[in-house]
């Protein structure tokens, strides 16, 4: 029953990434047939990040009273109706509208999953389960270039929205072994986790033996103002702002980029922005194993060290070069998400990692509005700056994560 659940697990975060590179590919194309300056994909990112923020900072309250399955298929089913009414829209306004389910279905799947596979599941699961998100990524950006090709962007709206909608039932019909697990909230510390092998149901009974006595010390829970006291919150809070805020300007403006800056068709460059979330899948798929050798901290900066890479082989005026660049910008951004999010309940205890995690969710989600924000320097400058915007981003999600290595060392293992 426990590999049941993680294959629906991989299945939902393979839903979670499906959306998300399907604005960026197709916006150059919809802008035009729509009547929508560029810069406006910035008011729809920012309505969907508002609505991520919302409801990642209920989903702690929201997954606690309905479980962490019925909030992933009511989730994904919203998304699903959302992206269904973006392939029917024929006006911007009716865009706006969507966005609000789409960024309300995003946020509150994200923050339950995550905080469950932090707890649950060793640190190459949580490589691995972003991978797959990376996996509805990649694929994306292919499906509206077909669409495109085409003649209609709208059909690559619907296709994601049949595929979203068929998840969904999936888990909707894995409820059963949701519910037998509810109330079994927590897995074993990080130290005993460690000590489980996987095969044979050992993580399953290892859950069970270390339950109690975890969940009386996730029970009572921290204050905001409790969590934001504790050594190297802010700083960690900070990073993810700054990691999610370079990775989405990436995701939303490389197709542009390269249309702008290298010449390349609509339908190329539609193409060669899924190299970015191939990056981050191959990565994250990688990193994984790395995982059996190396600290999710020394991961961490390998990844930063390929992000600085990447934005330096995009900033190069070649068309194989912004290729590349793309390329290696996805594999550096691999393991910073998954390895900050796992090290959580490590660097910050048990006892706080749910509001934790909730909380890096939301300022997640709040970095990916510096992604839209973006817009307005393209309208007015051109995208070309976007390398040096993403530099700016990468110096201060670096500076962030030293601090709170710093901060917390007493308390790594």
């Amino acid at each position: 029953m426990f590999g049941l659940l993680i294959a629906v697990i991989y299945l939902s975060f393979i839903s979670l990434g499906l959306p998300d590179s399907l604005l960026g590919a197709a916006w150059p194309v919809m802008s035009v047939q729509l009547g929508a300056p560029l810069g406006y994909a910035s008011i729809i990112s920012i309505i969907i990040g508002v609505g991520t923020i919302i409801s990642s900072l209920m989903s702690d309250r929201v997954t606690k009273r309905f479980g962490a399955g019925v909030v992933t298929a009511v989730s994904v089913a919203v998304t699903a109706a959302a992206l269904f009414f973006f392939s029917v829209s024929t006006r911007f306004w009716m865009l706006v509208l969507a966005a609000i389910p789409y960024g309300l279905g995003a946020g509150g799947v994200d923050a339950a999953l995550n905080n469950y596979v932090a707890l649950h599941l060793k640190s190459r699961h949580m490589s691995w389960l972003h991978c797959m998100w990376g996996v509805g990524a990649a694929v994306s950006p292919y499906i509206m270039s077909y669409a495109i090709s085409g003649g209609s962007w709208s059909r690559g709206y619907m296709i994601v929205a049949a595929v979203q909608a068929a998840i969904a039932v999936l888990v909707f019909l894995s409820l059963p072994v949701w519910n037998k697990g509810r109330g079994r909230v927590a897995a074993p510390l990080p130290d005993a986790a460690d000590k489980c092998t996987e095969g044979d149901g050992a993580e399953e009974k290892c859950a069970e033996e270390k339950c109690a006595a975890t969940v009386q010390k996730t029970a009572r829970g921290s204050s905001f103002k409790e969590v934001l006291a504790t050594k190297g919150a802010v700083a960690c809070l900070l990073c993810f702002f700054c990691y999610c805020a370079l990775e989405q300007t990436a995701m939303l403006w490389a197709s542009s980029y390269m249309i702008a800056h290298n010449g390349f068709s609509e339908e190329r460059a539609a193409m060669f922005a899924s190299l970015f979330f191939i990056g981050i899948t191959a990565g994250r798929g990688i990193n994984g194993f790395l995982t059996f050798k190396f600290s999710d901290r020394a991961l961490i900066r390998y990844g930063y060290t390929l992000i600085l890479a990447g934005v330096a082989l995009v900033a190069l005026p070649f068309g194989a070069a912004a290729i590349a660049g793309f390329t290696v910008l996805g594999l550096g951004c691999a393991p910073v998400y998954p390895c900050i999010i796992h090290s959580t309940p490590t660097i910050f205890g048990a006892d706080r990692s749910q509001q934790m995690i909730g909380f890096q969710m939301a300022f997640a989600y709040i970095g990916g509005l510096a992604s839209p924000l973006f817009g307005v320097l393209v309208d007015a400058v051109t995208p070309s700056v976007l390398p040096a915007y993403l530099a700016v981003f990468l110096a201060l999600m670096i500076a962030m994560h030293e601090v709170m290595v710093k901060r917390t060392a007493p308390r790594r293992l």
